[in-house]
């Protein structure tokens, strides 16, 4: 492997940023990573980026923190956790199927759903609330309660209007956000 190569796990680890957050940046600037078979790692294929495009995306973090920082100084895994998305709720099979849902956290909620209709191709998004990546399982928990887990993050529920209040309900009380759709 050439020397000017660096694995995109290993630059976010150097940043203390997360591999997905990385490769957000990496497709918004239109860089193509190579792929390269690692033999430490048993030949598994990891992207890699040149050394002058590292410093591109450095240098895409630096002006997105300055111009989304509250001052506040956290260490890395922290500052993921109060990555800031939507949480959604998701009738997977809204014709067939009414009461099956999905919840979670996603940072893009476009991209969140482009990966899923590869295995859900119906899927329909209810709605999402301003959350907090640190806040994603205390408020699964919350508004999943009465309802019958069938996977993860998929439930199901006689009828899915009481999911969506406590829905309202719970993220009406998470200070410091403002509601979506």
């Amino acid at each position: 492997m050439p020397d000017e190569l660096i694995s995109v796990a290993e630059f976010a680890g150097q940043l203390g940023k997360r591999k997905q957050t990385l490769f957000k940046v990496i497709r918004r600037l239109r860089i193509e990573p190579q792929k390269l078979r690692n033999s430490d790692r048993r030949g598994q294929r990891l992207s890699y980026i040149t050394v002058d495009e590292s410093r591109l995306i450095a240098a895409e973090l630096r002006v997105n923190s300055e111009t989304h920082d509250t001052g506040a100084t956290a260490s890395a895994a922290a500052s993921s956790l109060g990555e800031q998305g939507v949480f959604y709720l998701l009738e997977l099979e809204p014709e067939h199927d009414p009461g099956r849902f999905k919840v979670g956290f996603a940072v893009s909620m476009p991209e969140r759903l482009r990966t899923l209709r590869c295995s859900a191709p119906f899927t329909t998004v209810v709605r999402t609330w301003p959350c907090k990546l640190l806040r994603e399982k205390t408020a699964i928990d919350s508004v999943t309660q009465g309802c019958d887990q069938l996977h993860t993050e998929v439930f199901r529920t006689e009828s899915i209007e009481p999911v969506v209040q406590r829905c309202d309900q719970f993220f009406s009380l998470m200070p410091g956000l403002k509601n979506s759709k």
